[in-house]
């Protein structure tokens, strides 16, 4: 069987993943990244078990531990600093693969390093961005992709093609905008986020990750260094999360997205949340730089693959982020595609297989995520109990709070079962 070309459109966390993934199995892979240069951006995240597995498999895990927390466990709390629901995670939890928190541009930064060294730096080309696709591709003919790339140093345009061209480019996908380009743009949830780090003495144990509030008004955190735990120091990545008012735009402007802004907007709501084992005012205070985003993600789309075209990650389900599974989901895409690669020598077969297997999932999670995902026993918590309780099991049982905790894991594909049924191939 010939070696297939992938070309992949975005060298992110996801087109990255699948390129290591791809090359490991002996496949011909391009990276095509509109940026001009990959740095380490962003703010932290959480890779659940079923994405390290991933990782693991691509000989990753070490390198991850050397920058990145071992998450112990998830909690959480409702606007009064009392718990909800508690959890060990990772390895703590039984699982054979930890969860990690991690800062999001030092992971893509590995990942970058290892795709070049592995690759080779003539393989990932950073500062092309898709300009159009001239033909999908694939049919009985079983031609290949071509697309048009316009190279951001000088404005040039490069022609390229592939057996498979992957678009794994984002929210803003310049693929998926090729397939969709009217009536599909973010939907926003009316809520704003304003993310940050901040260094700071640990609190509770050090790797603890907790969430707080209700659905209008929310606070999370989580320590991502592991350099600075080393030291008995923490880099605790935090996010804030408020409903906006009425009079706020229905469709906030692209270019207000990661903006800097000052703590002012939104640390008013927040004074108060102070309790024994946390300050949360004073987390808001030690932030270098604060940046705002909304909280939007995309309706489900009927089809991702087009002949020898598909999406993946972002550019295919972009979600609320909600239930730490953004960039889970976008590697678990990756793991996939690569399985349906090497299973069927039919490409345009093996795209739909994909696309099969993966679209539905990925929906249910957008949609249960719209629905608060395992977080919604903070909104229970919240109308069941607006004035605080003395023991939650009387506001909700724990049999509820399990049972959401475990359909959400299910769902997400990180059930202890079910990943242990669902081996990568070696």
């Amino acid at each position: 069987m010939k070696t297939p070309k992938i070309a992949i459109a975005g060298g992110g966390i996801g087109g990255l993943t699948l390129a290591l993934l791809c090359h490991r199995h002996g496949m011909d892979v391009e990276v095509w990244e509109a940026s001009e240069q990959i740095r380490p951006l962003g703010v932290g995240i959480n890779l659940l078990p079923h994405a390290v597995r991933e990782l693991a498999a691509l000989g990753l895990q070490d390198a991850l531990a050397e920058i990145a927390i071992e998450t112990s466990s998830l909690s959480y709390y409702n606007k009064f600093g009392q718990q909800i629901w508690h959890e060990p995670r990772g390895v703590a939890a039984g699982y054979a693969w930890p969860q990690f928190s991690v800062h999001r541009g030092q992971f893509q930064m590995l990942l970058y390093e290892t795709a070049v060294q592995r690759l080779g730096a003539d393989r990932v080309h950073a500062g092309h961005a898709i300009e159009s696709i001239a033909s999908v591709g694939g049919g009985r003919a079983g031609e290949p992709a071509r697309f048009v790339l316009r190279r951001r140093s000088d404005g040039a345009t490069v022609e390229a093609e592939a057996d498979v061209l992957v678009g794994a480019d984002g929210i803003h996908s310049a693929v998926r905008r090729h397939f969709y380009p009217t009536g599909d743009a973010p939907r926003f949830s009316r809520r704003l986020l304003w993310r940050a780090t901040t260094e700071a003495a640990p609190y509770l144990d050090g790797r603890s990750m907790f969430m707080a509030g209700h659905q209008d008004q929310k606070f999370v955190a989580y320590p991502i260094s592991a350099p600075l735990h080393r030291q008995g120091r923490s880099l605790i990545n935090w996010i804030a999360e408020l409903r906006v008012p009425d009079s706020y735009p229905d469709e906030p402007p692209r270019s207000d997205w990661n903006r800097e802004v000052d703590k002012s907007v939104f640390r008013d709501a927040f004074a108060g949340w102070r309790w024994d084992w946390i300050d949360i005012p004073a987390l808001i205070d030690g932030a270098p730089a604060i940046y705002e985003f909304p909280m939007v993600d995309k309706d489900c789309l009927p089809r991702w693959t087009f002949g020898r075209v598909t999406l993946l990650g972002d550019a295919a389900h972009p979600m609320y982020p909600i239930g730490s599974n953004g960039s889970a989901q976008a590697i678990v895409d990756a793991r996939y595609l690569t399985d349906c690669l090497l299973g069927h020598a039919d490409l345009d077969y093996a795209l739909r297989e994909y696309e099969a297997e993966r679209l539905p999932r990925t929906a249910g999670i957008v949609l249960r995520n719209r629905m608060n995902g395992p977080e919604q026993v903070m909104q229970m918590a919240e109308e069941r109990a607006p004035q605080g309780f003395a023991q939650i099991d009387a506001v909700i049982p724990r049999a509820e709070l399990e049972a959401i905790a475990q359909r959400y894991k299910n769902l997400a594909g990180f059930g202890q079962q079910q990943l242990q049924a669902d081996a990568p191939r070696a």
